[in-house]
């Protein structure tokens, strides 16, 4: 049995025991947040400055850069984000404005290209943002070219994911960032799946949204049509890598296994991870060979965000039963999080400033919103 195996098993016996038990991860004590925390908007301009702006952000999927040329230009929190893979197989990030003028040398969206042209003025610029030709150049003077090329933002790849800081002045160490998160990551193998599918979803304000990703105790209440008819509510087995954590649902055919010896479970068959890297990225394998990725951003007020969710199986469809097996698990994750989770994350905002509540709580069986909230204080505090 791999390391990896017996993990798994571990995890599996914590989830059992907990459902024999009636029993859930805890955090120590309930913890008391003010609602101003999600409705002032100078903290918020503070925390997401300190947090989105100049802490990695995980950007983008490396296998949504698949070969030399490949490129995905977004707009993020205003900064316009040019992410491309260069000739030497090397993911880079540039802000996509024009070093002449400032405007964006690539439309937004996915593709393939070795040279961008700025539409203005036809300056161009090769896949590391290097200024290589300017129309009639000896007209407009002299200037330091190797100076003008795009500007660069902090940008690293690893366990399949393309991470980003937004902020020019801002650099990171992605091994210490991670730490042994990395490893966790590395077991999802992300660069291997295949895209089946990927839209943009607005949602509620950026902690309204994020809270929910963070913990079971709603499932039941609000998923009972969709994810919660193959996972059990307010079950929990966290386990925390710094600022990063790992979340552990158990699924429906947990309680089969009170009778069935160890020897006979399938590692991983009966429980589903999540994997949540600080701020904004959810990992969540929810049916056999799928794989929902969700990049959560705050939108241009505090009321909102805007969320990539990334439809993943392990192989593109070659049969009709495959396909709809996909077109199922895509249809079933967008129902619960946008018209579920997303359409209660609306409502929760709407009354944010009615004064009903000074505080809010999040109790003991949310120890993954705890960690959140906590880190985001650490990091602006």
């Amino acid at each position: 049995m791999t390391d990896r195996s017996s993990e798994l098993l571990a995890l599996t016996r914590r989830a059992l025991v907990h459902f024999q038990n009636r029993t859930t991860d805890q955090a120590d004590a309930v913890m008391a947040m003010p609602v101003s925390a999600y409705t002032d908007p100078e903290r918020y301009e503070r925390e997401v400055d300190r947090v989105f702006r100049h802490l990695p952000l995980a950007m983008a999927l490396s296998l949504e850069l698949p070969e030399p040329g490949s490129y995905l230009a977004i707009d993020q929190l205003g900064a316009p984000v040019l992410l491309v893979r260069g000739e030497d197989g090397v993911a880079r990030a540039f802000l996509n404005a024009c070093r002449h003028r400032g405007a964006p040398v690539c439309e937004p969206g996915p593709g393939n290209a070795r040279v961008f042209a700025c539409p203005y003025h036809a300056w161009t610029y090769n896949t590391r943002g290097e200024l290589v030709g300017r129309y009639r150049g000896e007209t407009f003077g002299e200037v330091d070219e190797a100076s003008l090329g795009l500007t660069p933002l902090a940008c690293a790849e690893r366990s399949g994911l393309i991470w980003v800081t937004l902020s020019p002045d801002a650099a990171f160490d992605i091994d210490e960032w991670l730490g042994p998160f990395q490893a966790e990551l590395d077991t999802l193998d992300l660069t291997n799946w295949h895209l089946y599918e990927q839209r943009e979803i607005v949602g509620p304000g950026w902690k309204v949204t994020m809270d929910g990703y963070l913990e079971v105790y709603h499932h039941d209440s609000v998923h009972g049509k969709t994810v919660g008819e193959h996972t059990i509510g307010n079950l929990l087995v966290h386990d925390t890598y710094g600022q990063h954590q790992r979340m552990v649902f158990g699924r429906r055919s947990l309680q089969a296994l009170a009778d069935k010896p160890e020897s006979e479970w399938k590692p991983g068959q009966d429980i589903r991870l999540i994997h949540s890297g600080f701020p904004n990225l959810s990992i969540s394998g929810i049916l056999g060979d799928h794989c929902l990725v969700s990049h959560i951003f705050p939108g241009p007020t505090l009321d909102t965000t805007l969320t990539r969710q990334t439809v993943l199986a392990a192989r593109a469809p070659t049969t009709p039963e495959e396909e709809q097996a996909s077109a199922t698990f895509s249809a079933m994750v967008l129902q619960a999080v946008r018209d579920e989770d997303y359409a209660m994350g609306f409502r929760i905002q709407a009354a944010l400033r009615s004064g009903a509540n000074a505080e809010f709580l999040y109790g003991r069986n949310e120890p993954a919103v705890q960690n959140y909230h906590r880190w985001i204080s650490r990091f602006v505090n």
